[in-house]
């Protein structure tokens, strides 16, 4: 029922659900303060309008509409979508032949972007642990043959 109210204040199911979730942990951080615990479906739905509400008067504008379309990024000369693709793809398989530790410390490094102390703390690893395996990870990559087309 609370989805259901919720999806009719959003476009979006995802956003309905985003809400819903919101006003949830809202009434739960609000649990002591709550009254009558019989009335909690009221609550939970004047969280969702007054989440609603605010999000909307949050809302910030980027789109300007224009007559004109806006020119598409021209590609780097000489690269083919399809073999940029091609090339995301084998290296995607090449990380996933990684050990699982290797794997998620190359992952936050460089997918994440997380430095080797941020990727050290959400390991709870040592930075010196980081960069070992990161390195010894890409020796691995380099060594691929499927990725030679990289090189």
């Amino acid at each position: 029922m609370l989805l259901r109210t919720a999806r009719s204040l959003t476009s979006n199911p995802c956003d309905a659900e985003d809400l819903l979730q919101t006003a949830l942990t809202k009434t739960y951080v609000a649990w002591e303060r709550i009254e009558d615990h019989r009335a909690l479906d009221g609550y939970v739905r004047r969280a969702l309008v007054n989440t609603r509400t605010s999000q909307w008067r949050k809302r910030k504008v980027d789109e300007f509409a224009t007559d004109e379309l806006p020119e598409p990024e021209p590609c780097p000369s000489g690269s083919d979508p399809a073999e940029q693709q091609a090339l995301r793809d084998a290296m995607w398989r090449a990380i996933m032949k990684l050990p699982a530790r290797q794997r998620a410390m190359v992952v936050l490094r460089y997918y994440e972007d997380l430095s080797e102390a941020q990727t050290a703390e959400v390991l709870g690893v040592s930075i010196g642990t980081v960069k070992s395996a990161v390195s010894r990870a890409l020796g691995k990559l380099r060594e691929d043959p499927e990725l030679a087309p990289a090189r």
